[in-house]
């Protein structure tokens, strides 16, 4: 596929040190672009310096501009001249969350409102890339059930997350709602969302994921006696920053894209790492029973009601669509989880073994 990646305008990548921004940054920038890079905090370089280091060996041009979500107009001087804006910031945590409404719901909500008010204020924007996620497409495993399909597909929304149950499922089901509203209303600049799958696969810079401590758990023994039964959609983070500018670029491409490689479970993953890693690390061996899950749930931070309707409950997503409209080819899972595994023994966030 010939697509020009790009641009003769610069581009704004919001929460550009994230762990999938700064994968699509590098993309940016290795293609020539100008990036308009938004940050919390641009003088931070234990956070943003990997980018510096990407910049410095690429052909394109890194502005950085410090802009919070919460902030209704911080997004108005980085969008001055960009034609493409790619809003990815948004909180992203799983566990550890005591204040589900200040910590998700609101960010996403209001930092998707303060980016799409200041596109309607800058009249050379005329795409918007919005990084939502497959749960904004489903709240829970068991959702597919309802449907009576054998897949999820882009016609599919999120319906039974609420602030109390799957709070950050209903942080992003919000944002994208809001955010399809929102563009509705005008005509000038057309929005695109790409919906990810868990985002596995190497970071390019010290960003802490949920993503990253999925993978740690496989290495720290936290699985060892069983891993639950939970199935997910997977995609690698290398893929989901080309599908980003393919949707910028690709000037037919349109709509929702579900972003994920193939359905895979613990013990998939467990399985790729025991033949490549071999028994030195505590991988788990066997799945948990699902009632010895219920009945621990608490204490691993997760509701009963989560164990109810996701354990144990096939999970399968059409992904038809996005090779589609954007032509895109994903990686070989083992590729991705090989490589991330390996990138937490070389950084030592776990300890070598053998």
């Amino acid at each position: 596929m010939d697509i020009n990646l790009r641009s003769d305008k610069p581009v704004l990548v919001t929460g550009a040190n994230g762990y999938v921004a700064s994968w699509l940054v590098k993309n940016l920038l290795d293609a020539g672009n100008t990036v308009h890079a938004t940050v919390r905090n641009p003088d931070d370089k234990a956070k943003v310096g990997h980018l510096d280091k990407i910049a410095d060996n690429s052909p394109g041009t890194l502005k950085f501009f410090k802009a919070d979500l919460l902030d209704a107009d911080a997004f108005d001087a980085p969008m001055q001249g960009c034609e493409i804006v790619f809003h990815t910031a948004s909180p992203f945590m799983a566990r550890n969350v005591t204040d589900p409404m200040a910590q998700l719901v609101t960010p996403a909500k209001q930092g998707t409102a303060h980016v799409l008010e200041a596109v309607n204020r800058t009249e050379s924007v005329k795409r918007v890339v919005l990084t939502s996620s497959v749960v904004g497409i489903y709240g829970d495993a068991v959702d597919l059930q309802k449907t009576g399909k054998a897949a999820f597909d882009e016609s599919d929304w999120n319906t039974s997350s609420t602030v109390d149950h799957q709070p950050y499922n209903f942080s992003k089901v919000e944002a994208e709602k809001l955010a399809w509203e929102i563009q509705k209303q005008q005509t000038r600049w057309d929005l695109l969302t790409i919906n990810p799958g868990l985002v596995l696969g190497p970071a390019l810079g010290a960003t802490q994921s949920e993503s990253m401590s999925i993978m740690q758990d496989f290495g720290n023994g936290m699985l060892l006696m069983g891993a639950p039964k939970l199935e997910f959609g997977m995609v690698d983070v290398r893929d989901v920053a080309k599908a980003h500018i393919l949707a910028g670029f690709k000037a037919d491409a349109s709509g929702r894209h579900i972003t994920s490689n193939l359905s895979i479970n613990y013990m998939d993953i467990s399985r790729i790492l025991r033949k490549n890693f071999n028994w030195k690390y505590p991988f788990p061996r066997m799945a948990a029973p699902n009632f010895v899950l219920w009945l621990l749930a608490p204490i691993f931070g997760l509701s009963r009601k989560f164990v109810s309707t996701n354990i144990g409950f096939p999970l399968k997503f059409d992904n038809s669509y996005i090779k589609k409209d954007l032509g895109i080819e994903f990686m070989p899972p083992e590729q991705t989880i090989v490589d991330h595994f390996q990138q937490l023994l070389d950084q030592g966030l776990i300890k070598k073994r053998g």
